[in-house]
């Protein structure tokens, strides 16, 4: 029953989400809760240091920018559905699974530098799909490079999804160099800007390299992971699972385009978790981000599946793992 509400696309479906995500935010205002002492909080980063400064770090205004972001984020996903269609169906469920899984980790429902980060990454797919077919050379390439690059001054690891750029012209191109280049060229420009502007302003410029240094290689601080959410994070773990196989069992059926960015998003998936596995100051943040693709793969099966009460039992379940971890941290 839940499933099918969730599944149409009227106006009522957008309200519900709106109500779901407000739910979900509303433990970070009335439960305040201190920053983790992540590097990327005592040591942030140019751009996360600048939003910091800008709200004079308050706690609430804070929440309240996050929360517009993920909103934001939330809209860019369906979008790019609606725009590039590669579900073949006009769905919000993929804005709704984003808003989920932000509530896995209530302590996380605060400023940080990864919800920025993760827009950009969001519009990084969009601009390398954008070179699907596109004659001549494609220089949404060096946009997609500037992009990544741009959110990684929020959160310097974002830089490892560069790869991506690099895989999105071999997914839709024909081994172009000069896109690879271009690419290459769009990733160095934000810091040669960077560099500039410390020079510039007079700043020691080993300090700004001690910054990036240590945001990328420093041990991120140990995260505790309640039982809870172990056990709801491995009956999500499954979840993916199934609809990864389901994914692929179905791929050859889809048009090129679809394939191509479901492979985009699998490699998405794939160097978040590599990136949260081999990068010691990379944790549980990266949530944020591996969100992006596993939202398509559930939205993907959900819509899919021929099956009527074992999905429904599937979404009913996930739906009260994240109600319960809402509450236990209202504690």
């Amino acid at each position: 029953m839940l499933l099918r509400v969730f599944k149409r696309t009227g106006p009522g479906v957008i309200f519900l989400i709106i109500v779901i995500l407000i739910a979900v935010w509303i433990s970070a205002i009335i439960n305040q809760r201190l920053h983790p002492r992540f590097i990327y909080e005592t040591d942030p980063m140019p751009l996360y240091g600048l939003m910091k400064l800008m709200i004079n770090n308050n706690h609430n205004l804070g929440v309240i920018l996050s929360f517009l972001m993920v909103s934001l984020m939330a809209f860019l996903m369906v979008n790019f559905n609606t725009t590039v269609f590669f579900i073949h169906e006009r769905t919000f469920l993929p804005a709704l699974f984003y808003v989920l899984f932000g509530g896995f980790f209530p302590d996380q429902q605060l400023l940080n530098p990864v919800i920025p980060a993760s827009i950009f990454l969001m519009m990084t797919i969009i601009r390398i799909m954008d070179g699907y077919h596109k004659t001549g050379t494609a220089y949404n390439y060096f946009d997609a490079g500037l992009l990544i690059s741009i959110g990684s001054l929020f959160y310097v690891n974002l830089i490892w999804f560069g790869l991506l750029v690099i895989i999105g012209i071999a997914l839709l191109r024909t081994g172009n160099l000069k896109e690879i280049v271009i690419s290459i060229l769009g990733l160095l420009t934000p810091y040669l800007i960077t560099f500039a502007l410390y020079y510039v302003a007079g700043k020691d410029l080993r300090v700004l390299v001690k910054l990036i240094e240590d945001n990328l290689f420093t041990k991120s601080t140990f995260y505790p992971f309640p039982r809870l959410t172990i056990v709801a994070l491995l009956y999500t773990g499954l979840l993916v699972l199934i609809s990864e196989v389901q994914l692929i069992k179905h791929m050859n059926t889809k048009k090129i385009k679809s394939r191509k960015t479901f492979s985009l998003m699998i490699w998405t998936f794939l160097i978040s978790i590599s990136v949260y596995f081999a990068v010691r100051s990379v944790s549980i943040e990266i949530v944020w981000m591996a969100s992006i693709p596993v939202s398509y793969f559930l939205t993907h099966y959900f819509v899919f599946v021929k099956k009527k009460l074992v999905p429904e039992i599937l979404f009913t379940l996930f739906f009260v793992f994240i109600l319960f971890i809402q509450i236990w941290y209202l504690k």
